[in-house]
């Protein structure tokens, strides 16, 4: 793999944390799909547009960008293995020509001057060690006038999976869990930060806009449960309980996901995100 800045990351997305993203894929999917076209059309990919994903995992947005810009290109950057390999194989199977996919790191990966129309991002952005040189590094890869557009999350409060993790608290060691950190889920939730970030790292025309979807975490309560259990932070909580403990979160968890199973079964929890939009300036001399 190229040069790695954000080591911490790298381990995490190459090691337990990727292979689960990469053999849930499906799941993560349904969970964030509701903010896929929201942020393609905040994006503007179209017919001949060359599209940068940063953070594109298995590659669904990357895909999604692909068909869109049915005469241009899609590149998906990630610094996950596991999630590249399952990214290439779906392309593949889907029949999808003008896409490919990269393992490095945003911050300092050797991106082509001016080679991108646009970059997006779905939840691929808060991890950053240097968010402001990350952001920099992907200016210098849009042609100048180029768009920038990504979600992450707002307030944890106002994201039901965070609500339902909290439910547990006082039988597992949350701590800060839901908290803003750097870097981290929740490292862009503050409005100000994230236009701080951006026009530190050279963008102008910054626009935070709230979003909300609700997406399918689950076919039934216990189905839900084991699924955000089996998730990074899922696990690492309960790695840090007792046999007892972790029994008791189960069942809690269950019992609060069973407020949000809806008619067809699946549980359903809201997220609420920012849908950020931010353009690289048109003049030459302006190059962040």
């Amino acid at each position: 793999m190229p040069e790695v800045v954000n080591t911490e990351q790298a381990q995490a997305w190459n090691g337990p944390e990727g292979a689960h993203w990469a053999r849930h894929q499906d799941r993560w999917n349904a969970v964030n799909e509701g903010f896929d076209e929201p942020l393609l059309d905040a994006a503007g990919v179209t017919g001949d547009h060359r599209v940068l994903d940063l953070g594109c995992g298995s590659g669904q947005t990357t895909r999604l960008a692909a068909l869109r810009a049915s005469r241009g290109s899609a590149l998906g950057l990630d610094l996950s293995a596991p999630m590249l390999a399952e990214a290439r194989s779906r392309a593949e199977r889907e029949g999808i020509t003008n896409v490919s996919f990269a393992q490095g790191d945003a911050q300092v990966h050797p991106f082509e001057t001016d080679a991108f129309d646009t970059a997006i991002s779905r939840y691929g952005v808060m991890f950053f060690a240097d968010p402001v040189a990350a952001f920099r590094n992907v200016g210098r890869a849009l042609r100048p006038g180029g768009r920038l557009a990504f979600v992450c999350p707002a307030e944890a409060t106002l994201n039901g999976w965070v609500t339902a993790m909290a439910s547990l608290r006082g039988l597992l060691p949350l701590g800060d869990f839901g908290r803003p950190g750097l870097p981290g889920m929740f490292s862009l939730s503050a409005p100000d930060r994230i236009r701080d970030v951006l026009t530190t790292a050279g963008f102008t025309g910054v626009a935070v806009d709230r979003a909300q979807a609700h997406g399918t975490w689950g076919h039934g309560a216990e189905d839900a449960a084991e699924f955000l259990l089996g998730t990074g932070p899922g696990r690492h909580l309960m790695e840090q309980a007792d046999a007892t403990a972790r029994a008791r979160a189960r069942r809690t968890l269950t019992e609060h996901l069973r407020d949000h199973v809806v008619a067809d079964g699946t549980v359903r929890l809201r997220s609420t995100s920012w849908l950020v939009t931010a353009d690289r300036p048109a003049g030459p001399s302006d190059r962040p």
